[in-house]
């Protein structure tokens, strides 16, 4: 079963059980995908989809970051909790020690890397993850990174 399909599955089951946020979060998942559908002028593969998905993550981290900052809990709140939905649907996501393990392994890789080549650095790393069907989230990779260069 494909993303949407599962996502369309859901909405089902979120209307039958009247889950008025969950129902709503996810017509904006399938509506964003949608619209990537339309520019694309194709269907969408699932790593496609997952881009997507991980693009409206990104805004609900900002979003949360935004309103914690202008003292609206409530509304950060709803978007944490849109995160998490959207999170069901992604493939499971490296922890710290794995991301900082995944670059130790590309720098050994590597030679040993300046921080001048930190670019060709994360551009393995990130490719490494992904072949592996890990999710990351690039600014830990780039810290960690950071971290590992400047420790040579």
């Amino acid at each position: 079963m494909s993303l949407s399909e599962q996502i369309q599955k859901d909405i089902t089951t979120a209307m039958k059980a009247r889950d008025e946020h969950r129902l709503s979060t996810l017509r904006m998942v399938k509506a964003a995908l949608k619209n990537r559908e339309i520019e694309k002028m194709a269907p969408l593969d699932d790593k496609e989809s997952q881009q997507v998905l991980t693009t409206l993550i990104k805004q609900r981290k900002d979003s949360v970051e935004q309103f914690t900052k202008g003292g609206r809990q409530e509304m950060a709140d709803k978007e944490a909790a849109e995160i998490l939905l959207i999170e069901t649907y992604m493939p499971k996501a490296a922890g710290e020690d794995q991301i900082v393990a995944g670059v130790k392994a590309v720098i050994a890789e590597m030679g040993s890397p300046t921080m001048k080549e930190m670019g060709t650095v994360m551009k393995n790393v990130m490719a490494r993850f992904s072949g592996a069907g890990i999710r990351v989230d690039g600014k830990m990779v780039s810290d960690a990174v950071k971290r590992e260069l400047a420790g040579k």
